[in-house]
């Protein structure tokens, strides 16, 4: 294929990856005693996010926090744990899809609370739920280019508001079974915050090389899934069947292009539900011993829920493991990124 589809990073290390969970945990069959009327009324068998998605509960924030208060906090951790101080940072990028107005952007609020210099570049990388990822590859070739030194990568979710007018449109008299199976993946969501320090690997001998990746775009599928502040609205066979497609073609181009991911040691996914993820383990026939599940206790975080995973992972991660970060994003976008750790 000519383009860019493949791509190999030479001199890129994650030094920190960090994640925040929010405090409130909501389970399913709380969502099950809100949607009672209408479940009734259109004859919907209760726990149906349970045993179709496997999400037995996600989390939304404490009121009084805002998710980019959280995206501040997953920062400043995160920083912390690279050893890399504010301003030392040349790059940030904030990836939430969540935000509470067209403009400034979100990341002006997080440059200010984090307290980086003035030199340091910030805007929004919005791509739904593969935004981490694509800011990661950003960051990184600005990094590989010698622009920057050090950036920082941050996204933080809240489903909340959402999932509350979700509640009103089903309960409605009007609504009907076609209305529940559209938004059904709406009630899927979570609420958190990541975020990840990327510097030079040269300097960083510690830190875990990112060796490069694959990208590749089936927008013509731009209408599978479309969502905004009032809601989310998703064709959730078609979303599953082109998103698989889209992933089997970019996992195949990959190797052809003479990368090797059948034996990784860690493969991190978007987490999205059980009939995502077992449907993308078989397809490329992954080990589904090394496909850490995140969503039945988070939801699906958007562009949070990998990083999320992956800061979880990396307790268990040994010098040396090869990891692969795969996502999908509505659009439909799909990336796939090897860290050796």
């Amino acid at each position: 294929m000519i383009g860019n589809a493949t791509f190999r990073h030479h001199n890129t290390a994650l030094l920190a990856v960090s994640s925040i969970e929010a405090p409130i945990v909501v389970k399913s069959s709380d969502f099950d005693a809100r949607l009672a009327p209408s479940l009734k009324r259109l004859r919907l068998s209760k726990r149906l996010l349970e045993r179709v998605a496997g999400v037995e509960e996600r989390r939304w924030w404490a009121p009084g926090t805002d998710f980019d208060d959280a995206a501040i906090e997953a920062g400043a951790k995160a920083l912390a744990e690279a050893g890399i101080e504010p301003g030392q940072v040349g790059l940030l990028i904030n990836t939430s899809v969540t935000r509470r107005n067209l403009e400034p952007s979100v990341a002006v609020k997080v440059h200010n609370g984090l307290g980086l210099p003035s030199s340091a570049m910030n805007f929004d990388v919005a791509n739904a739920c593969l935004g981490f990822v694509n800011g990661m590859t950003l960051a990184a070739n600005m990094i590989d280019s010698g622009q920057i030194k050090y950036a920082l990568v941050v996204a933080g979710e809240d489903a909340q508001a959402t999932q509350e007018n979700t509640f009103n449109r089903l309960n409605a008299e009007t609504s009907t079974r076609e209305d529940y199976l559209k938004e059904f993946a709406t009630l899927t969501l979570g609420s958190g915050a990541a975020a990840a320090v990327i510097g030079p690997a040269d300097l960083h001998p510690e830190g875990h090389r990112i060796v490069g990746g694959v990208s590749r775009a089936g927008t013509q599928h731009h209408q599978l899934c479309v969502g905004g502040p009032d809601g989310m609205f998703t064709d959730t066979k078609g979303l599953l069947d082109n998103g698989l497609e889209l992933v089997t073609d970019a996992w195949h181009e990959a190797h052809t292009d003479g990368w090797d991911w059948r034996s990784m040691d860690r493969y991190v996914t978007h987490q999205v539900s059980n009939s995502y993820t077992n449907a993308i383990i078989k397809a490329v026939n992954l080990v589904k011993g090394r496909v850490p599940i995140t969503f039945p206790k988070w939801g699906n975080v958007g562009p949070a829920s990998l990083p999320m995973t992956l800061a979880q992972e990396s307790q268990s991660l040994n010098r040396g493991d090869r990891v692969l970060c795969m996502g999908v994003g509505s659009g439909l976008n799909t990336a796939m990124m090897e860290i050796a750790w």
